[in-house]
């Protein structure tokens, strides 16, 4: 199985495992006219880099790599390649000798005995276009198109011929097909994650939102001893989206034990609003904080800021802003 192939069989097992049931993959058209099984032979016989080779082992490699060619034209392909290997281990340093052998390798059959033959070409000169080029062919007959058009993209800027171009032909609508393929499915799996995170998210959200409201009591005027315990209980109604009354009072004010039965009588008909009472002798902080210069004072918060205000025991006007903000 090719590394593309492995690619989409495992994407497709990541997007099996996700909640969503909608997305369906498609395969994927390609021309797999000559693509072949790899060939599981032994590996070829290889030279020893670290011989010295001299001047006579070179000049006998160039003559034994002579007759190999003059076979390749007669289509002794086995023959050749006992020759190249020969050619091989006189001069095991020599880049052409591998990529020539990998070249009779591809005509035989064998891509991967092929690519081993390239890789060593490469190892020894990396910017050899025949490596590169055999490499590509070798690939595209085991179906791994993305680095068959690597290899030859890369043979086509070092030493363009026709073949290369032929063999991009085959091979890059194949490569471009398996990039639109993966971007697409990646641009899926981005989407799910995005979703899948939304939830959790909401789900979070859901799950603060639950526990903000079970510290506001309805119906019931609550009592507010300091300026955490202040924040505590606004930041809940604001995620609860509850409009928030902020009754400062004092137990030395006449007009506040006046007007404090009507405020609880409010609570417990307006459910849904939060009713808080601050005594500005005992929460000094709260009371320093919203610059009470008179009790009783009446704040009408929305969303963490205050958006009304009542001054002095006036009962309808008190009556009249809750009826007003509680219904918007």
């Amino acid at each position: 199985m090719s590394d593309s192939v492995k690619h989409f069989e495992v994407m497709k097992s990541n997007l099996s495992t996700e909640d969503d049931d909608d997305i369906v993959e498609s395969d994927i058209e390609l021309d797999n006219t000559d693509v072949m099984e790899p060939d599981n032979d032994p590996s070829q016989k290889m030279g020893d880099p670290s011989v010295e080779v001299t001047e006579e082992m070179r000049d006998a490699a160039n003559m034994t790599k002579l007759k190999a060619v003059d076979m390749i034209s007669e289509g002794k392909l086995e023959d050749a390649i006992g020759q190249l290997t020969e050619a091989i281990m006189l001069n095991p340093t020599s880049a052409i000798l591998y990529a020539a052998r990998a070249g009779v390798y591809v005509k035989l059959n064998k891509p991967n005995a092929a690519i081993r033959d390239a890789n060593v070409a490469l190892e020894t000169n990396p910017d050899s276009a025949k490596g590169y080029k055999i490499r590509g062919m070798a690939r595209a007959r085991l179906g791994q198109w993305e680095e068959a058009a690597n290899d030859l993209h890369v043979a086509s800027k070092l030493d363009y011929d026709e073949e290369i171009g032929m063999a991009l032909k085959k091979v890059e609508p194949n490569a471009r097909r398996i990039q639109e393929h993966r971007r697409k499915y990646e641009r899926l799996r981005k989407e799910r994650e995005l979703k899948s995170f939304e939830r959790e998210r909401q789900r979070k959200q859901a799950g603060a939102d639950r526990e903000a409201l079970s510290g506001l009591r309805d119906g019931q005027v609550m009592g507010i001893h300091s300026a955490s315990e202040f924040e505590t209980k606004l930041n809940a109604a604001t995620r609860a989206l509850r409009l928030v009354i902020l009754y400062f009072t004092a137990t030395w004010c006449g007009p506040c034990r006046f007007i404090s039965p009507l405020f609880t009588n409010l609570a417990s008909k307006c459910t849904k609003v939060v009713f808080l009472k601050v005594d500005i002798d005992e929460a000094r902080d709260v009371a320093t904080r919203w610059n009470i210069g008179s009790v009783p004072t009446f704040f009408f918060i929305k969303n963490g800021k205050e958006v009304d205000k009542v001054v002095g025991a006036d009962k309808s006007a008190l009556e009249r802003k809750i009826a007003q903000h509680a219904g918007q």
